[in-house]
């Protein structure tokens, strides 16, 4: 996979791409199924028929193409030690906001609440704040200020993630096209901010470790 940063395009794009491209990363940022075949075709069908922009087909083409050359088996391995495995990577928005702060419990109860309000129900399993699935509310929601709220939320975690993964690694091209075709790069302040939100977990009084065999 190349590591050249992503062509910046002067095209303005539609919200109709912008929103096929949220729905084709919330399902590859989702655990990959076992019929990765259907999804691919799936995927393939929606680049060729909702990209208005020869480059955002070009760039996405690009991003799923290295995702799609593997099993189902070997992806999820990849899935799980990209996303489960990392903090800074971790796919749900508020632990990339507060870490283990108190806050984000609230947080979480106004993503809830955000998600009623729109007319949409959680998925069953996952917590209000899991990316993929916010990804998918952006993209099928009415626009309103909790919405361009979350939008620029999304954006700092997912220029943040992108600062954090390997540039080897099969999903950072996926990421790219998200900071490139979607969301606006976050200012200084904004990075920093979300940075000294954070609380990181204080495990030194532990009296014993959290893992043993």
């Amino acid at each position: 996979m190349s590591n050249e940063e992503p062509i910046i395009s002067n095209e303005v794009p539609s919200a109709q791409q912008e929103q096929a491209i949220l729905i084709i990363a919330s399902r590859l940022l989702s655990y990959p199924p076992d019929a990765l075949d259907e999804l691919v075709h799936d995927i393939e069908v929606c680049i060729e028929e909702e990209m208005e922009s020869d480059l955002a087909k070009h760039d996405l083409k690009a991003a799923c193409a290295p995702l799609f050359s593997f099993s189902s088996k070997d992806l999820k391995e990849l899935y799980v030690s990209t996303f489960d495995l990392k903090s800074k990577l971790g796919l749900y928005l508020t632990a990339h906001e507060f870490g283990d702060s108190p806050k984000r419990g609230a947080a979480l109860i106004k993503l809830q609440k955000t998600i009623n309000q729109a007319g949409y129900e959680r998925e069953e399993g996952e917590l209000a704040d899991y990316i993929p699935m916010l990804f998918e509310l952006l993209a099928v929601a009415p626009e309103s200020a909790e919405h361009i709220r979350l939008y620029k939320r999304l954006a700092i975690a997912i220029h943040r993630m992108l600062n954090n993964i390997d540039d080897n690694n099969p999903y950072t091209g996926l990421l790219r096209v998200l900071t490139t075709h979607v969301f606006p790069k976050p200012t200084k302040q904004e990075v920093a901010d979300l940075e000294n939100n954070r609380e990181e977990a204080d495990l030194e009084d532990l009296p014993f470790p959290i893992m043993y065999q």
